[in-house]
């Protein structure tokens, strides 16, 4: 069973309509999860479901504005690291323990783009906050270990292939189907010590029938 959260918009529209027959699908549109009173408000909610949560995928995209730095003031880069790190903190601080609270092992995996490690030409503010969610992925593995949960980044190192930008996609991208069943595999695999995983389109192949 999966419970998707996100914001009431298109995006949760598509995905009722699309799995509007799967039985195993549970939607729960939120406000935000910005700050620490909405963080904690969902967990207030995941609780009210008295349903086990075991695994937790945090992909918490922002829209993304084009420039050079050099050419931003210094509040466009602390405004960066407001919308693009610290939503994930705020999530993963009430997330985790509540995951915790289960038996046995929980996973918290995170999801990063293909511009943490070098400057992305006209977008090096998202380098750098990427940058940081990697960071922060390390420290959080680290902290969550003695709470039984395992935290990941699964990294992705090339662009996602969507309808959208289908016509202009390299035939390296992956897909997003292949980006979530590896991450899904996370749940499986032994790689405990590792807390960002690079992508693997080998382990992203549909698994076979029964």
């Amino acid at each position: 069973p999966v419970l998707a959260v996100g914001r009431d918009g298109m995006r949760m529209q598509a995905l009722a309509e699309h799995y509007a027959d799967e039985p195993a699908l549970e939607l729960m549109t939120i406000d935000s999860t910005d700050t620490d009173v909405d963080a904690a408000a969902l967990v207030s909610c995941l609780r009210k479901r008295k349903r086990l949560l075991r695994a937790v995928f945090a992909s918490l995209a922002p829209q993304l504005e084009g420039g050079r730095l050099l050419d931003k003031p210094t509040d466009f880069l602390r405004q960066k690291l407001e919308y693009d790190l610290i939503p994930h903190l705020a999530a993963a601080r009430h997330l985790i323990p509540f995951l915790g609270e289960q038996e046995g092992t929980s996973h918290y995996i995170l999801l990063g783009g293909p511009h943490a490690e070098c400057g992305w030409a006209g977008y090096g503010h998202a380098s750098i906050t990427s940058a940081a969610l990697r960071m922060l992925t390390n420290v959080l593995h680290q902290e969550a270990s003695g709470l039984g949960v395992r935290v990941q980044m699964l990294a992705v190192d090339k662009p996602v292939s969507t309808p959208a930008n289908v016509r202009n996609a390299c035939a390296e991208w992956p897909s997003a189907m292949a980006v979530g069943r590896h991450a899904v595999s996370l749940l499986t695999r032994n790689e405990r010590q590792c807390a960002v995983v690079p992508f693997d389109a080998g382990r992203a192949l549909t698994p076979p029938r029964a």
